[in-house]
């Protein structure tokens, strides 16, 4: 298995839909039925008004180093920022992701309990916070150790560091549990890869073609019957086709 078929595993896709914005109760309370999944209540494409989130230039070219060597472009498609997945972090940053509003954020009364029976600790920032935080710690590490940006860095340096930071062998400081902020990051640049384009990555839908998912197609009651046949299906994006 590769490093790309190994990033795209059943525990990857599960963690896609857990991004993905929905609409409340409340929301859809009132909506008639029949324009509930119509364009006038589907959210707007992200970026439509610039980056919300990521509006260092520099933090994003880091993000983007970090990402493109998690999935590089390859015989089996563009790498990760060439199909949207800094948009479409930026865009789940900007919202209830990015702010936690479905995480747990206030300390544990006896923290030394929480480590013991969790075996690892509980964060207290949201996600947001936690990009913003590990970002500026990351090229602080790169001046000093390299005396240059993180994104100018080769390959090798890249894939070294980020394999160290996987170990939990990077000190960003205090403030960043390195080996934490690794596993956001795959966690997300998978979540981005394999989104549907409405929300910013997987833009030509090379993800979805990759592991042949047809996408939001209304109605698979002509294929039951097809079970084990390669249906050649063209994946469908939430976007609306006016």
């Amino acid at each position: 298995m590769n490093r790309r078929e190994a990033l795209f595993s059943l525990s990857s896709l599960v963690a896609t839909l857990t991004v993905v914005p929905k609409l409340s109760a409340k929301e859809m309370h009132n909506v008639p039925l029949e324009t509930q999944l119509t364009k006038d209540v589907l959210p707007v494409p992200a970026l439509q008004g610039g980056y919300q989130v990521l509006t260092n230039e520099t933090d994003r070219k880091n993000l983007a180093a970090i990402f493109d060597r998690l999935i590089p472009a390859d015989d089996h498609g563009p790498s990760a920022s060439e199909e949207g997945c800094i948009e479409f972090i930026d865009s789940q940053l900007a919202g209830d992701y990015g702010a936690g509003s479905a995480l747990y954020l206030v300390g544990p009364l006896r923290p030394e309990n929480e480590e013991k029976l969790m075996g690892s600790p509980q964060f207290l920032s949201s996600p947001r916070e936690r990009y913003m935080t590990g970002l500026k710690a990351l090229e602080a590490w790169s001046q000093t150790h390299h005396h240059a940006s993180f994104f100018s860095l080769n390959a090798d340096q890249i894939d070294a560091f980020l394999t160290d930071m996987e170990a939990g062998k990077i000190n960003l400081g205090a403030d960043v549990n390195s080996q934490a902020f690794f596993e956001l990051m795959l966690q997300n640049v998978r979540e981005g890869y394999l989104s549907d384009p409405l929300y910013g990555g997987n833009k030509t839908m090379a993800g979805w073609k990759m592991i042949g998912f047809p996408g939001a197609r209304y109605d698979y009651r002509q294929y039951i019957d097809r079970r084990g046949e390669d249906l050649k299906l063209i994946p469908v994006s939430l976007i609306p086709n006016d």
